[in-house]
């Protein structure tokens, strides 16, 4: 059989999408191939346009100095405003909804000043147990800001006994049970551990019957699933670019808040001169008034440098014909690599996937929950060049990223777990 008629080369060949792989840099395995980059749920890899992106404002900088806030070819002053379209486009939002600003957990908790507001009755927030450890620290946090007993205030949606996932229906009844007590809803749209995606609109009407705010954490979600936070009425998400956004490490944040609080200078929230009103920023006057929609949870000027970044990302998003493109491979990998991993028959004592089956209820992460030798498993996968994640006890992540992973990869990865469990 020739290269170009094996199932993966096929593929691969008749992938619309494989041509973006060749605009990031991958790196080399011990055998001077390029590795099999299963990583990008933590860190997805660089764009080759990354750098030239930064180094025009470099020279911007270089040259216009503190007037580059004006005048250059991307002047700073509306810097972040070139990533609005595309950000818009990247969740299902109006572009008054969404803003690109801070890091992730900051935009967090500026989110949850507004829209984590106790009262005597109604003061409970409701999460995912296990979420990542960035949100149980806010909440916890935010629990206290307000003179509550985090173990008072936060419920934890647990799988039923014997099962790895969440059931929509289970956390549904649980904000039925809650009801009038419950103040807010944050939850991960994907959650890191057990690659499990959430059903949002669901959870967001659930919410919302009882009176509660619904927001999500998308870092796991942004660049991965196909969203409609506007349709879905969420009331508002933050995510992370460093991820299957691949802005760089410790890149830039995007935040979301629903149309209906766009003009809402009432709300409570952190204030900056950023998200000031631009008509009179510059007469330096006392009184905050915010911008229209998300911008006006801006704090300080935009971080130019992971922005250009950013934006260089989020290009290569919509050239490649955006969310809904990338889902359909993303889908195609993820089975592909399901299939030959449940062609191995090994007992669930030993190896089980954790992540849901059903392709609505997971992004191209698979979790697998490595009984026996899974420290060993995950050294030989790195010695076969094939680069991935673990998380303690015993979970191995990986996540064939539509972008720049390819049918190929799939298959290397199939042939060394082959190859250790012979």
């Amino acid at each position: 059989m020739s290269a170009v008629s094996s199932p993966a080369a096929y593929l691969d060949a008749t992938d619309p999408l494989a041509p973006f792989r060749q605009e990031f840099h991958i790196p080399a395995g011990p055998d001077g191939r390029p590795c099999v980059y299963f990583c990008g749920n933590s860190l997805g890899l660089q764009p080759k346009a990354a750098r030239a992106a930064v180094e025009q404002e470099f020279e911007a900088w270089e040259r216009l100095g503190v007037e580059g806030h004006f005048h250059g070819t991307s002047p700073w002053m509306h810097y972040h405003e070139t990533l609005t379209e595309a950000s818009a486009r990247l969740v299902g939002a109006l572009p008054v909804e969404v803003v690109v600003m801070n890091s992730l957990t900051v935009n967090l908790h500026l989110l949850l000043v507004s829209f984590y507001r106790p009262t005597g009755s109604r003061y409970k927030i409701l999460m995912e147990g296990g979420a990542f450890p960035s949100d149980q620290y806010a909440i916890e946090s935010q629990a206290r800001l307000h003179d509550l007993d985090p173990a008072e205030v936060i419920v934890e949606l647990v799988p039923r006994p014997g099962e790895h996932t969440l059931r929509t229906e289970d956390i549904t009844a649980k904000i039925q049970e809650l009801g009038d007590s419950l103040a807010t809803i944050l939850i991960g749209g994907v959650n890191y551990y057990t690659g499990q995606a959430f059903d949002m609109a669901t959870i967001t009407r659930a919410g919302h019957t009882v009176g509660a705010y619904v927001g999500f954490d998308l870092a796991h979600a942004a660049g991965n699933l196909e969203m409609h936070l506007h349709d879905w009425d969420v009331d508002f998400a933050c995510w992370c670019s460093y991820k299957y956004l691949n802005s760089g490490p410790g890149g830039t944040s995007g935040v979301f808040v629903h149309e209906q609080f766009a003009n809402r200078p009432d709300l409570v929230r952190l204030a900056g001169w950023w998200g000031h009103d631009p008509s009179d920023r510059f007469q330096m006057k006392k009184g905050f008034r915010p911008m229209a929609g998300a911008a006006g949870w801006q704090l300080s000027n935009a971080q130019i440098f992971p922005m250009a970044i950013h934006r260089a990302s989020l290009d290569i998003v919509d050239r490649a014909g955006g969310m809904a493109a990338l889902r359909r491979k993303s889908e195609r990998l993820t089975e592909q690599l399901e299939t030959l991993i449940r062609e191995l028959a090994l007992p669930s004592a030993q190896l089980e996937i954790i992540t849901p089956a059903d392709p609505a209820q997971r992004g191209c992460q698979l979790s697998v929950l490595v009984h026996q030798r899974g420290r060993e498993l995950f050294d030989f996968l790195a010695s076969q060049g094939i680069i991935a994640d673990w998380r303690e006890p015993n979970v191995i992540r990986l996540a064939p990223v539509p972008l720049y992973n390819s049918f190929e990869d799939v298959h290397r990865v199939g042939k060394a777990l082959a190859r250790f469990f012979k």
